[in-house]
Parts: C-alpha cells; sequence; structure tokens
C-alpha cells in the first residue's frame, strides 16, 4: 500500500473514530452550518406564549439568542397581571416586591445575575449588565439596586393595588392573635388568596426562556419575583447559575419554574444539560431531574398523604438539534415553543397525575 494512501485511511479511520466519540474534525464552514441546525429555535415556560414570539421575532432579524429571550421574558416582567414576575409580582412578607433574574451565554459561556433587587422593573435587563459590564456573575440587594442606578435604571413602585390588595389579604388572615383584621374584621368570611387571584393565576409564575439563534449559539434567562410572602432577602434557584438555569453551546440549555428550594438544594439545571451530553433526550433528561427532586423531598411538612411533594417543579430544555421538552412533578403543565413557523402551547411530560 503507497504511503498516501496508507495516511489518507488513517485520517478516515481517526475522522470516524472522533464522530463516535462526539468531536469532530470538520472544516469550520462545515462546523458553522452543522452548529445551526436546530436553530432557530425558542422554548418557554407556560405563561410565555408572547415571549417566544418575541425572542423569535428578534432571532429571525439576525440578531443574538440572548437579546431575543430577553426581549421576550421582558413583556412579562412589565404585565402587571403577571404577578410572579416583575411589575406587580406578589411581594415579601413586608409588602415589598423583591426581584430575582439570570441570564447565561452560550457563545462566550459567560452569566450575570441579580437577586433581592427592588424598584427595578425589568432584572433581566440589569443580569445582563452584570455579566457584561463587572467582573462579577451576582450582585444582591442594595448592592444590585445601586448598581442598576449606575447604568442608568429608573425605580419606581412595583406593587400595584392588585398585589397589594393580595398581601393584606395574606396579613389579615395568617393569624388570629395578631392586630391585622380583615375586611370586616370577619376572618372566617375571608377568601383564599388563590381564589382572589384565580381568574389570572392558571398561566402566571416565573418566566424562563432558551433559545438557538440563526448561527446556531444558545443563550438563556430565568426571571422572577420569587415566593410570595417570602422572607425579606428570601434568593430562591431563579438567579443562580445551574439552579435556576444553565447552558452549554455545544449541547443545550435548561431551566425551571416552581418551588425554587426543591431546586436549588439540588442543581438540577446545569444536571439536564449534562445529561443531554451523555446522550439523553431532553424529555427524558428533564424527567429525570424531576425524579430528582422527589428523590431529596424528604422533609414531611412538604409531602402529600402518600409521601410525593406537596408541590411542583418544572424544567424545560432544548438541545443543540433542536429537540425541545419540559417535564414537571403533577401534570397539567403546558410550555411555550416557537419553531420559526407559530407560537404554540405543548404539554409537558410529568411524574404523577392529579
Amino acid at each position: 500500500m503507497s504511503t498516501s494512501r496508507r495516511t489518507f485511511l488513517q485520517r478516515a479511520a481517526a475522522v470516524g473514530a472522533a464522530a463516535l466519540a462526539g468531536h469532530s474534525f470538520l472544516p469550520a464552514s462545515l462546523k458553522a452550518s452543522a452548529r445551526a441546525a436546530g436553530g432557530p429555535l425558542v422554548i418557554a415556560s407556560g405563561n410565555g406564549l408572547a415571549a417566544v414570539a418575541k425572542a423569535m421575532e428578534i432571532i429571525q432579524q439576525g440578531s443574538d439568542a440572548l437579546d431575543g429571550v430577553i426581549a421576550g421574558v421582558n413583556i412579562n416582567e412589565n404585565d402587571p397581571n403577571d404577578v410572579s414576575v416583575g411589575y406587580g409580582g406578589l411581594p415579601n412578607e413586608d409588602g415589598v416586591v423583591e426581584l430575582d433574574s439570570a441570564v447565561m451565554h452560550g457563545p462566550n459561556h459567560m452569566a450575570g445575575a441579580v437577586a433581592s433587587l427592588r424598584n427595578i422593573k425589568n432584572p433581566s435587563k440589569v443580569a445582563r449588565m452584570v455579566m457584561e459590564r463587572t467582573d462579577h456573575v451576582l450582585l444582591v440587594g442594595e448592592g444590585a439596586l445601586r448598581f442598576a442606578r449606575a447604568h442608568g435604571f429608573k425605580e419606581e413602585d412595583l406593587l400595584t393595588d392588585r398585589s397589594r390588595e393580595a398581601w393584606l389579604k395574606w396579613k389579615e388572615n395568617m393569624s388570629k392573635e395578631d392586630a391585622w383584621l380583615p375586611a370586616h374584621g370577619d376572618s372566617d368570611s375571608a377568601k383564599d388568596i388563590g381564589d382572589l387571584f384565580e381568574p389570572y393565576m392558571k398561566y402566571t409564575g416565573t418566566i424562563h426562556c432558551s433559545a438557538i439563534d440563526k448561527q446556531g449559539n444558545i443563550s438563556c434567562v430565568t426571571t422572577t419575583s420569587g415566593l410570595a410572602w417570602k422572607i425579606s432577602g428570601r434568593v430562591g434557584d431563579s438567579p443562580i447559575i445551574g439552579a435556576g438555569l444553565y447552558c452549554d453551546n455545544e449541547v443545550g440549555a435548561a431551566g425551571s419554574t416552581g418551588r425554587g428550594e426543591a431546586n436549588l438544594i439540588s442543581c438540577n439545571s446545569v444536571m439536564i444539560v449534562e445529561w443531554m451530553r451523555a446522550g439523553k433526550s431532553p424529555e427524558e433528561a428533564c424527567l429525570t431531574a424531576c425524579k430528582r427532586v422527589v428523590e431529596k423531598n424528604r422533609q414531611r411538612r412538604l409531602q402529600d398523604d402518600q409521601g410525593r411533594p406537596a408541590f411542583n417543579v418544572s424544567f424545560y430544555a432544548l438541545n443543540k438539534k433542536g429537540e425541545h421538552a419540559s417535564a414537571s412533578i403533577w401534570d397539567q403543565k403546558q410550555y411555550a415553543v416557537h419553531d420559526g413557523t407559530s407560537a404554540r402551547l405543548l404539554p409537558g411530560a410529568y411524574l404523577y397525575k392529579k
């Protein structure tokens, strides 16, 4: 066999072995087209139908995925009827709205986040500013507010009349021994907080949004006002990189909504991405995360009479190929998706049926 033929066969074998191992020796031009094969694509939690439409609009114009997902969730942050995101979010126990948000940019594998941020309507924009204009990843509380002010963000009262009414009703009914009284002083006739907000709570909550742009790059964002009536300064999973969201530009992205404490102690978003790297589909990875939350939920006060979680957590994921899914502990959860044709809601997988 000639040297040139032997060399050719050796190189061909090396390329084949590398492909099986998940590596690539393709020319840069072919790599770029392969990376773009899964996009453009945007997914979000069930309250993100308008968000995925806006994000896709921006991505189709040639913008970065991060530009798209942030613009998308800004819709929810600005909506006073979405009572767990941004303006109009349900406040902490003191009646103050505190916001958490994080962003992650796949191409440079950088992230930024803010937590317990007051008086700023769009924490996702501040989180991006932390990523781009500081040597840090996470700013909290008063420091995050000073940073936002320094970069021109305007302070405003985020507590709407609706959220204030809900907070007052919670205060009035939290104890029969304190000095707070419900309307007419009749605590037995007070409506439940859930009843008060039932007409518009169905699709509200923390919002996560992930996207692949036309260049095949991946980014994501999660933003929330967190747990209603929380202790001042409480931080959930949303602004924690690896918990509330995570992305790897060569693999995919994931994020979460639901009880932040349950996800925070397991950091499932980074695990979902790693499970996808290992070969699991987005749905398999999200369901594995749900099972992990159930397994680690060992406090009796957080279990139903069958030992199952007395709360819900949902996960959302997409991979580089453009496959996507969502899964929750409990059923009847949807997620939003836009694949370049239309924005629509799809049913998510689940562990338990209500």
